[in-house]
């Protein structure tokens, strides 16, 4: 694809925009580790939000969503469409607690949550397994994402794209060292817009390559008839696989719906919040902007921005069938179908994305490697400055390992399956920890080595594939059951924390009583939580909600009016109900 003096001025203008921005906040970044991590806690509901939705935004997700529809039809989505149902319950049920709990980061709750060594190790083990490792890895899919982009764009060898991408990090790197999370913030806010605005275009574009929605609607059945799906069974439009679906099995459809959103961890989707939706949360002004922000972000996820996706994967199929890597035929329409005078924009739009990514990540895995190893573990009494420098030096650390994953990862969507895979069975003590006294730091060791071990053991002697949709049900389910067992056996075998540790966090963040008691006893003068029903009315109506829009939207863009119409109506009702019930909340304001 070739690019005019035009689209390099563009590219250039958005790089100089980012620095920009880098350099204005730097000083503030400098003043402490609150201000690099988490913008000193005054972070607005509709900005931290938006931060959470560029982050997912990255220069993978176009792509994975093109091999999903390309392998599973629409109904593929589902792989991550279940996590609204985890991502609504930490709306309305965790938000609120996680900025109570007034932690740096999530893994520091381990040592308000736990006491001794068992909590200290968990603390030390998380910091350098998520801030290390699985944060190595989800950099190293984005970079691979990117470079795929660059190979295509500018017509070189993989090498050669990551180099360039190795590059476009540096760059990353040094703003994101430079101004802390106000940068990630503000560049993520002017990135969503340049990202969002540029796929809807290539949307439109795609469909009108293939002739309009009718058209593809047409020449889409005639693929279904080509896999053996005919007879109104399993088509590729299908929003939910029909059974004996050759797209996806039912067993799959199964565990996406009711086992992953609750069993299984995965980053930025973690039931009950972590990881940087919750370094969002913890940033946020007060609990209010702390729900607000949550939720905004599970709506923009969700029902805003799927379908531009969807429809150039679906005409990717059309216009390039049988392609050996589907994922990338998201960038062969944008190569051969987008206008040269939208490339320029266009180019730059995948930057802000995988940019928008890369500063999160970096920041987030900087703020465990420092927060809860450095100076938990090594350096307890340096000065604030002093934490500051060891927060840009770990930056740049992960840089350098960041780069390197890149060059050993092939497939994006494998990687994020082997994250839900190592990470299931794991969900329910994440959930319970806050609502449940006996849970203890043991329990959360149980589940994460079970579940690793497990997952690993199946897929290595028992000769399970997760690339398999059948496989991939059978890992979860066998996993989320062993490790279910292991964990609570482990709870009952193993003593409760201390009364002085549990009466401390009950204190502190007021959960529900219903799972307290006997420490709610002790401090009959903590009002707790009330709100429990409330709460599971609204979780209820953010899921209908959400998926309202999301498949409202859906059939009108597919030419189903009624259908659509209906959907978006009931969705409406249940915007209705959750508005009407936060309106009438009476909010803390939290005093730090």
């Amino acid at each position: 694809m070739r690019l005019t003096l035009a689209d390099w001025s563009v590219v250039a203008l958005y790089f100089l925009f980012n620095i920009a921005v880098g350099l204005y906040y730097k000083s503030r970044a400098s003043r402490d580790t609150a201000e690099f991590f988490l913008s000193g806690r005054n972070v607005p509901w509709w900005l931290a939000g938006t931060s959470m939705v560029a982050t997912t935004f990255a220069a993978d997700t176009p792509l994975v969503v093109t091999g999903l529809v390309a392998r599973n039809g629409i109904a593929g989505n589902w792989l991550w469409w279940n996590l609204l149902v985890s991502g609504m319950l930490t709306v309305f049920f965790y938000a609120r607690l996680w900025r109570r709990a007034g932690v740096m980061t999530d893994i520091e709750f381990s040592e308000i949550r736990y006491a001794g060594a068992p909590a200290a190790f968990l603390r030390g083990f998380r910091a350098i397994y998520l801030g290390l490792l699985i944060n190595c890895i989800i950099l190293g899919w984005v970079n691979l994402a990117m470079a795929k982009i660059l190979q295509l764009v500018f017509t070189i060898s993989k090498g050669e794209a990551l180099w360039i991408v190795v590059g476009m990090i540096v760059l990353t790197s040094a703003i994101s060292t430079l101004s802390g999370l106000w940068g990630v913030l503000v560049t993520d806010l002017f990135q969503f817009v340049i990202k969002m605005g540029m796929v809807i275009v290539l949307a439109v574009v795609a469909v009108g390559a293939v002739g309009g929605i009718d058209a593809m609607k047409a020449k889409l059945a005639v693929i279904d008839q080509l896999r053996g799906t005919s007879g109104g069974r399993g088509s590729v439009l299908s929003f939910v696989p029909d059974i004996g679906s050759a797209w996806m099995p039912m067993l799959t459809f199964f565990v996406y719906i009711a086992v992953n959103w609750w069993a299984t961890w995965y980053p930025g989707a973690e039931p009950g919040g972590g990881g940087y939706v919750a370094q969002r949360m913890l940033s946020a002004k007060d609990e209010k902007h702390s729900l607000l922000a949550t939720l905004w972000f599970n709506i923009a996820h969700y029902a805003v921005r799927p379908w531009p996706w969807i429809l150039v994967a679906l005409a990717s199929l059309i216009l390039y069938p049988g392609l050996a890597d589907p994922e990338t035929g998201y960038i062969r329409v944008m190569i051969d179908y987008l206008p040269s005078s939208l490339r320029g924009l266009m180019v730059a739009a995948f930057a802000a994305a995988f940019m928008s990514t890369i500063a999160t990540q970096l920041n987030w895995g900087a703020s465990y490697l420092v927060n809860d190893f450095y100076r938990r573990f090594v350096r307890r009494d340096a000065s604030e400055s002093h934490y500051v420098l060891a927060s840009r030096v770990a930056t740049a650390l992960l840089t350098v390992l960041s780069a390197a994953v890149a060059f050993r990862i092939e497939s994006i969507g494998g990687a994020w399956k082997l994250l839900i895979i190592t990470g299931a069975g794991t969900g329910a003590v994440l959930l319970l920890r806050w609502y449940w006294w006996r849970i203890n730091a043991w329990s959360e060791v149980a589940a994460m080595i079970t579940a690793f071990v497990v997952s690993v053991w199946l897929q290595t002697v028992g000769g399970l594939d997760s690339d398999l949709p059948l496989d991939f049900a059978r890992i979860v389910l066998v996993t989320v059951a062993i490790t279910t067992v292991a964990w609570l056996a482990v709870t009952f075998l193993t003593r409760p924390e201390p009364e002085s540790t549990l009466v401390a966090f009950y204190r502190r963040t007021r959960p529900s009583r219903t799972g307290w008691g006997p420490i709610a006893a002790r401090v009959p003068e903590v009002q707790p939580s009330r709100d429990g029903l409330a709460n599971l009315i609204d979780w209820v109506a953010g899921c209908v909600l959400v998926y309202g829009v999301l498949f409202g939207v859906g059939k009108l863009l597919l030419h189903e009016p009624a259908i659509g119409v209906g959907l978006l109506g009931l969705a409406a009702i249940a915007g209705w109900i959750i508005y009407r019930d936060l309106s009438q909340r009476g909010w803390q304001t939290v005093v730090e």
